[in-house]
């Protein structure tokens, strides 16, 4: 008996691969941002496997964290590449997630039976920037103290628990070793767990509904011609992979990423200092609004627009009804450009005007 014959008879394995035969993919003009999903996951399969490799030498106390940072990047074999591989992998994927979620937003990808798969698909987004906060810290040097100090105090805008979540992120009242750890439980345990349910969840209802098509092409769905999921699009994905790892190679060894000075709590708030670009949208916006606006202070009220938009954006897909119905709601594509171009603009803003 073949070994073959033997494990498929013992696992219903064939069954998946008739699955995935039968499986196909509409061709239309916009199917080029169906590859943007398998991007995403390209890049943070890149992030599990480089990380795994950085944790064999990382150490997480405020005492050795620069220290073991310093010695993977000039000590060990192409350790500086692997950081380097790390740090611009992880900034391409939240640049990849905004892209993946603009697409499915302006071609209602989101609309009737898929409106899980876009709450599934936001959390993973909200999770991913989590990743980027807390992995931010890890490297214990002046630019990611400062950033973090500023990014914690923000959730003590928050109303009557603020101050709760406060010592609950830095493990105390101010950024210390123990925000360090903390971070780093976050960052390898918790996310991590959290990430693969819903990853998982994720990928199975997108492989159960498929693909959605615009909804100008709803009614010719049957017409359109039809791309073989396996070989041909995984192929297209896979050749994609290709060149976005040739990419990721490119950025890692002609810009590898600088480690930078040593975290010194005593000494005064470097000028110029920002969060990663992720987040400068939101901390130019803090800027931007009055101190106080009639009786509510502005930084709160900043919070609180911020924590309605992103409700908001959860719910779209029980909010456009429209679309659930077929007829394309401009309303929401109004709202989703002013949206982007606030993004773009803001965050230009956050790095062209001086802190």
């Amino acid at each position: 008996m073949k070994l073959s014959d033997w494990f498929f008879d013992r696992y219903a394995v064939q069954s998946w691969i008739d699955f995935f035969r039968k499986k196909y993919v509409p061709v239309h003009k916009h199917s080029i941002w169906y590859y943007t999903g398998g991007f995403c996951l390209f890049l943070f399969m890149v992030q599990v496997v480089t990380g795994i490799l950085l944790l064999l030498y990382y150490r997480p106390t405020a005492e050795a964290a620069f220290e073991s940072v310093q010695f993977i990047m000039t000590k060990v074999r192409f350790g500086w590449l692997i950081r380097s591989i790390h740090s611009w992998s992880a900034n391409l994927l939240i640049g990849a997630l905004f892209i993946h979620m603009f697409a499915k937003f302006f071609l209602k990808s989101y609309r009737k039976p898929r409106e899980l798969t876009w709450v599934s698909g936001m959390l993973l987004f909200l999770i991913f920037l989590g990743f980027g906060f807390s992995g931010y810290l890890l490297p214990w040097n002046e630019l990611a103290y400062t950033a973090t100090k500023v990014g914690t105090e923000m959730t003590n805008l928050v109303p009557f628990v603020g101050k709760y979540l406060l010592v609950f992120l830095r493990g105390g009242e101010q950024v210390s070793g123990a925000t360090l750890t903390r971070f780093f439980g976050f960052h390898v345990a918790v996310l991590p767990i959290i990430v693969t349910v819903i990853l998982a969840f994720h990928l199975l209802v997108i492989q159960i509904q498929g693909m959605s098509v615009p909804i100008k092409l709803e009614e010719h769905k049957s017409k359109l011609k039809q791309l073989p999921f396996f070989p041909d699009f995984m192929l297209h994905d896979m050749l994609g992979w290709l060149v976005a790892f040739g990419v990721l190679a490119a950025l890692a060894a002609l810009f590898p990423w600088e480690l930078g000075t040593k975290a010194d709590p005593f000494i005064p708030t470097p000028i110029g200092i920002h969060p990663e670009w992720y987040f400068v949208f939101t901390y130019q916006t803090l800027k931007l609004v009055p101190s106080r606006i009639f009786f509510i202070e502005g930084e709160v009220l900043v919070v609180f627009g911020l924590a309605v938009g992103i409700i908001f954006w959860l719910l779209v897909p029980f909010l456009d009804r429209k679309s659930n119905q077929g007829i394309p709601a401009k309303f929401f594509t109004i709202v989703g450009i002013i949206i982007v171009i606030y993004i773009i603009v803001t965050t230009i803003m956050g790095y062209v005007i001086p802190a």
